[in-house]
């Protein structure tokens, strides 16, 4: 494993019959045997899959229609935990570790349609212009409502070279039609440049098994072009949608010198679970900004929340995802596949679950002009937002967006204004403290 109104209860008031009441007794109700009622359940489910199988006007798909059952029952849990058949199993290692032929881009589902969480870099989904936010409701002219995540992604894969179709649905627009040719994705995780003023900047677009291997070479290559330290570190986490657990810590690791990165807790008392960086760190006390959006979800927000907290780094962009959940992948054996079970909650430094809420940026600061229309956009597209979603457990909702007070001016001619403002604050010394590792 590695850690992706039936009935009614009627109260009565009788007036005046308050005399002689206690000779009246309620029959004992009997507790309710819950083995009695699952297996009650299954002996339903098996009888409606027999009525199917006889009666439908169409011979039916026993395993699909099985594995379907298999996925509503999972889906109904929360949105990130699903079933994997054997195949779909293999294409999420091969995903995590090595390359495929696919679009590059990371999705989830939202009523019933794929939604875009984010666009890899360089890759046939970023080129074509796709969007996060932007849901995808057929691939080749076939609807996609009524598949399951798996089934859409495993269409939007194949063969490099070849063609694929799919229709956007944007907010704002009609529906169009996108056309694009399959590449073999190599999930280069991690770019990298040094930037005016010596400042040195990692791109992390997702967090696979070479993420921290990549980000260890890009450290070491800009600190040769630096010809040693640099002034100032900008990690950009845009639009990454997570990935891997251990690589989360193993980066955030790089930055801190011991103490905790982050806690995971279980469904029970005993299913806590401390993560500590190791004495040490790259570029110690060199002034460090992380930049983050709406698309920066699960991993990314560990990495964030944990510089955050620990007071390393200063966060500047737009409110996280809010994805505080924690999958594990649990193979069943042989042919079987494996489920992606939603096992924990994870917790930043200073004990905090921000799922459904997201990481806040210390600097809020919008990549574009915003109109009170895209407000409405953004106030729509995090986690609380997904069907089924967990909810905080400490009763904490997302902030509701405002008029951001940083946006580029009307005369801005630039290509990424939160960057410039990143810089600016770098050059400028106007770093603002990170949260303090002991506060609520």
């Amino acid at each position: 494993m590695r850690a992706m109104l039936t009935g009614a209860a009627i109260g009565v008031v009788l007036g005046g019959l308050a005399v002689g009441v206690s000779a009246f007794a309620w029959p004992e109700s009997k507790p309710v045997d819950s083995r009695a009622e699952t297996y009650r359940q299954l002996d339903l489910f098996a009888e409606i899959l027999a009525r199917a199988r006889a009666d439908y006007v169409t011979e039916i798909d026993e395993a699909e229609a099985m594995e379907a059952a298999i996925n509503g029952m999972l889906g109904s849990l929360d949105p990130h935990s699903s079933y994997m058949s054997a195949d779909d199993f293999e294409s999420m290692q091969v995903q995590t570790s090595g390359e495929y032929g696919g679009l590059g881009i990371e999705v989830t589902m939202e009523d019933g349609f794929v939604k875009v969480v984010t666009p890899m870099d360089d890759t046939p989904a970023s080129r074509a212009g796709l969007e996060s936010g932007d849901l995808l409701t057929a691939i080749n002219g076939e609807p996609i409502v009524g598949l399951n995540i798996d089934d859409a992604v495993r269409d939007m894969r194949g063969p490099a070279g070849t063609e694929i179709i799919v229709t956007v649905l944007r907010e704002g627009e009609d529906a169009f039609d996108v056309t694009l040719k399959r590449e073999v994705i190599r999930p280069k995780s991690v770019d990298w440049e040094v930037m005016e003023g010596d400042v040195a900047y990692y791109r992390i677009s997702t967090f696979n098994e070479r993420t921290t291997e990549l980000l260890e070479e890009a450290i070491s290559a800009s600190s040769r072009e630096i010809d040693g330290r640099p002034k100032g570190i900008v990690m950009d986490l845009r639009n990454n949608g997570g990935g891997l657990l251990d690589q989360a810590i193993s980066v955030s690791d790089k930055f801190l010198s011991g103490g905790e990165v982050v806690s995971t807790i279980g469904r029970r008392p005993s299913d806590i679970a401390r993560y500590n960086a190791r004495s040490g760190e790259v570029f110690k006390n060199v002034p460090m900004v992380i930049l983050i959006n709406n698309g920066s979800a699960s991993a990314s927000e560990i990495v964030a929340g944990a510089l955050q907290d620990r007071g390393r780094a200063t966060v500047i962009g737009t409110t996280s995802f809010g994805k505080g959940s924690v999958q594990t992948v649990i193979p069943l054996g042989a042919d079987r596949g494996a489920i992606r079970l939603t096992t924990s909650r994870y917790y930043t430094p200073a004990g905090r679950s921000i799922q459904a809420t997201g990481i806040e940026p210390d600097l809020e600061v919008a990549q574009a002009r915003v109109t009170e229309d895209q407000l409405d956009k953004i106030r729509r597209y995090s986690e609380a937002d997904l069907p089924n979603a967990l909810t905080n457990e400490d009763g904490a909702e997302r902030r509701i967006p405002h008029m951001p007070d940083d946006q580029p001016p009307e005369d801005y001619e630039g290509d990424d204004y939160q960057l410039d403002r990143a810089l600016e604050i770098l050059h400028g010394g106007q770093m603002t403290a990170g949260r303090n590792p002991n506060a609520g």
